[in-house]
């Protein structure tokens, strides 16, 4: 058996992004203590996806043959693996390698599936949509573009007379899409609308007591701006205080402020109801299957490859003032317009309020360790 890595064997726009150091398991901080098995359902759970020839959402680098032979003998495991089995799969078909940026160093976040309270119907209560996939929102395959069209749109609009670049946020709150533009469901808060774009999944609790899942179905393919960041900027709070509770809390409390700043995010999401989703399961991620709470990574797509899996060396807050070591396995499993660089991730916390919590808290420098496949015979 072989080890399938040479810098020749990792994509052209990795390479100029960051250096691989071969590592062994022996210099990841606290690795047997990890709960490998955890890290085995859901490294297997991207295998059946891959296995399936399922189709990504937000499609990434394209799977090396090294990791769908890896995922072959996954699949011909025995389930469940115990953690010590989980560990020696992991052990014997890859090998780390630390992943070091050429500029700045690695990076993590964290993000949730957040629930707000909302209607089907529109009502005095609730008034602000989520807006369905519209029928001529064309996404431009990753790398590539259309005639007519900047480079780095990653959508357009489909007219008759060809493709033009599909409206930001503010033109399509002001109405651009007339009546292509088709709601989910409806909020009470535009924070809230705002909060589950930046998200990209929400379970919506009905007034009669049901719970309604939404999913990712698409974007305008406009840059994203990040709105915390813009009020760091403006003196309205520091970065070590921002939480999401004051996040939305400002939004609420500055209505008319709220509204300029959450148009200078020119990116728009679309939605559709998820009714396949069983209340346990996680949202869908960009790989197209559903996320596992603190198993799923989200990554810069235009680098990684979804499947892969990352040994995370950081902290993991609780408060402002408290944190836990981080020294986890992970699975490549989503990505975000936000997510870009070899060395930065998005940590998937779960879902609710408690989720939401610690999501916001997570900004922390983070040593990332990608496991690449052994050549499999």
């Amino acid at each position: 058996m072989t080890f399938a890595l040479g810098m020749a064997d990792i994509s052209p726009a990795l390479a100029d992004k960051a250096e691989l150091k071969p590592l062994s398991f022996q210099d990841l901080t606290n690795w047997p203590a990890d709960d490998h098995a955890a890290a085995f359902q859901a490294f297997r759970r991207s295998c059946e996806a891959l296995a399936a020839k399922q189709a990504a959402l937000r499609p990434a680098q394209t799977v090396a043959g090294g990791l769908a032979a890896v995922c072959r003998k996954a699949l011909a495991e025995p389930s469940p693996l115990s953690g010590t089995q989980a560990r020696l799969f992991f052990e014997t078909h890859f090998r780390p390698f630390e992943i070091i940026p050429k500029t700045g160093s690695g990076f993590l976040t964290g993000y949730y599936e957040p629930e707000f309270k909302g209607s089907r119907e529109r009502t005095p209560l609730y008034t602000v949509p989520l807006l369905d996939r519209p029928d001529d929102l064309v996404t431009i395959p990753q790398g590539e573009t259309l005639p007519g069209l900047e480079a780095g749109l990653q959508a357009a609009r489909k007219t008759a007379k060809g493709h033009e670049p599909y409206p930001d946020r503010a033109a399509i709150e002001e109405g651009a899409l007339g009546a292509k533009a088709k709601p989910v469901v409806f909020l009470r808060e535009p924070g809230e609308a705002f909060i589950i774009h930046v998200q990209g999944s929400a379970r919506i609790r009905l007034d009669d007591g049901s719970v309604m899942r939404v999913a990712y179905a698409g974007r305008n393919g406009r840059p994203y701006t990040s709105i915390g960041r813009l009020l760091v900027q403006r003196g309205e709070m520091t970065l070590e205080e921002m939480t999401l509770e004051k996040l939305m809390g400002w939004l609420r409390d500055h209505p008319v402020e709220a509204r300029e700043l959450m148009r200078r995010n020119q990116s728009y999401i679309f939605f559709r109801e998820a009714s396949e989703l069983a209340p346990e399961e996680g949202p869908i991620g960009g790989a197209g299957i559903p996320l596992t709470p603190g198993r799923s990574l989200a990554v810069d797509r235009n680098l990684w490859s979804y499947g892969l899996p990352f040994w995370l060396e950081g902290a993991l807050p609780f408060s402002l003032d408290e944190a836990e070591p981080l020294a986890r396995l992970m699975i490549a499993q989503d990505t975000g317009s936000a997510i870009l660089g070899p060395a930065r991730g998005d940590f998937f916390f779960g879902s609710g309020e408690e989720a939401g919590t610690r999501a916001g808290l997570l900004r922390h420098a983070t040593r990332f360790i990608v496991l690449r496949p052994q050549q499999v015979p």
